[in-house]
């Protein structure tokens, strides 16, 4: 699920960027340093989309460098249990399959793969109906249900199924 919510963050900079463009230095930076990063408490920062405000600068002893407080509105992307996501297969194996939605990578287990279908090994590696009729394989897209996440402090892990009504592939670029 994606969220609009204001974060702060100090922001250090180097003197050989006072001056006229000060704030714009700050931004840009501010944007090169956090925008893909992630955090365990509020998720992916997908893109900054305004600066509340820019506080100010506190130099520090020694360095020369300033330390401004920033108070910013940005997008962040953060999956929660219960969720119906699309994701891309990314990685086929005995064990399930992994798939990916944005930044987060999902597992789906063998045991949460609907009972019909069976896994076929070879240079493709996928996961077939017993007609046929669909195959789960690398770069196809799935519509899964996520089941359990872990948090960790810069990663968010989560655990999907396929095995629910209206879940399963939407697109297999193979069949094309």
């Amino acid at each position: 699920m994606f969220f609009h919510i204001v974060l702060e963050r100090n922001m250090q900079l180097h003197p050989r960027f006072f001056g006229r463009n000060l704030r714009e230095n700050l931004v840009s930076k501010l944007m090169k340093d956090v925008e893909g990063t992630c955090s365990g408490r509020h998720g992916f920062v997908v893109a900054i989309t305004g600066i509340e405000s820019i506080g100010k600068g506190l130099i520090r002893d020694g360095t020369g460098f300033v330390t401004f407080p920033v108070k910013y509105q940005c997008v962040v992307f953060r999956p929660f249990k219960g969720e119906i996501l699309e994701a891309v297969v990314t990685l086929v194996n005995k064990m399930g399959f992994f798939a990916e939605a944005g930044p987060v990578q999902i597992f789906v287990s063998k045991h949460l793969i609907p009972d019909d279908m069976e896994f076929q090994a070879g240079d493709m590696p996928n996961y077939t109906t017993s007609d046929g009729s669909v195959k789960i394989q690398k770069e196809c897209e799935v519509r899964l249900k996520i089941i359990g996440t872990r948090v960790d402090a810069t990663e968010i892990f989560c655990v999907g199924t396929i095995k629910d009504d209206f879940l399963g592939v939407i697109n297999d670029p193979a069949a094309a």
